[in-house]
């Protein structure tokens, strides 16, 4: 079979396209590089969501925590501090089986028992998460000076939130939530490690990756393909987030424009 075959009967396999069973022997490196490629897209599909989304999220936690009304405070600093108290892989298992029980009380949950939406979920909460604790603490570093000469000009309310408070915050936080986009991504491996199921072994790069390491016996060439992935989808969201923090700080003098640098997290 040549490698074009291969990446025809197997490009779009993670998403049920194309070849339905897996390579059993004789396993190529053209093979390896196009399932957990494959794979990658469970990876892009996860992490693109939850990070659009959670950003809302994240931004509605920061005031909500930074707000003066006890009913608006509490919720946002309880919802942050337990999805960052607790382990994403736990949040997962926890996930799946609650799921699971309220599926037997409706048939409304029973697309959350898949991954695809259940796992999404709970990225999504995470990242709000570590988004909105990012944010609260950007919000608390506006200078006064800005938001009195906001106040100088008229500006009250939304408008002043909208022009003036919500996009210092983001210029003062997109280094940090640059890194956190990236680690979002790198956890989205956890997914199918977890409580929800790969169904007909549908899964991510990680998973076709030690598929490959289990039947070879020979983690050396799978797990650096994998890497090498990750690698290049880091650098793509590093050069997107830099692209957007250069706009961010479009107004600023050059001398006083923060760079980029990027941090990446070893421990969460």
């Amino acid at each position: 079979m040549s490698c074009w075959q291969t990446v025809q009967d197997y490009g779009l396999r993670a998403i049920g396209i194309g070849e339905r069973l897996l390579p059993r022997d004789d396993f190529t490196l053209c093979q390896q590089f196009t399932l957990i490629g494959s794979g990658m897209m469970w990876n892009i599909y996860f992490g693109l969501l939850a990070l659009l989304a959670g950003f809302f999220l994240a931004t509605a936690l920061a005031v909500g925590k930074s707000s003066r009304h006890r009913l608006l405070r509490k919720p946002a600093e309880w919802f942050i501090f337990v999805f960052r108290g607790s382990p994403l892989f736990i949040q997962f298992f926890f996930a799946y089986f609650l799921f699971l029980s309220l599926k037997g009380v409706s048939p409304f949950f029973d697309a959350f028992t898949s991954a695809w939406l259940g796992a999404l979920v709970v990225l999504f909460f995470n990242t709000a998460a570590y988004s909105g604790e990012i944010f609260y603490g950007a919000l608390l570093s506006i200078p006064r000076g800005d938001l009195e000469a906001a106040d100088a000009y008229g500006f009250t309310g939304w408008n002043k939130f909208r022009k003036i408070t919500w996009p210092t915050m983001l210029r003062l936080a997109w280094p940090a939530y640059t890194n956190e986009a990236i680690f979002l991504f790198h956890a989205t491996t956890l997914v199918f490690f977890s409580g929800f199921p790969a169904r007909q072994q549908r899964g991510d790069a990680l998973y076709y990756a030690s598929y490959f390491a289990d039947k070879t016996f020979n983690p050396f060439i799978p797990y650096p393909i994998l890497a090498m992935y990750f690698i290049l989808l880091t650098l793509t969201v590093v050069s997107v987030f830099g692209l957007i923090n250069k706009r961010l700080n479009r107004h600023l003098p050059t001398e006083r424009r923060r760079p980029l640098r990027i941090r990446p997290n070893l421990l969460r």
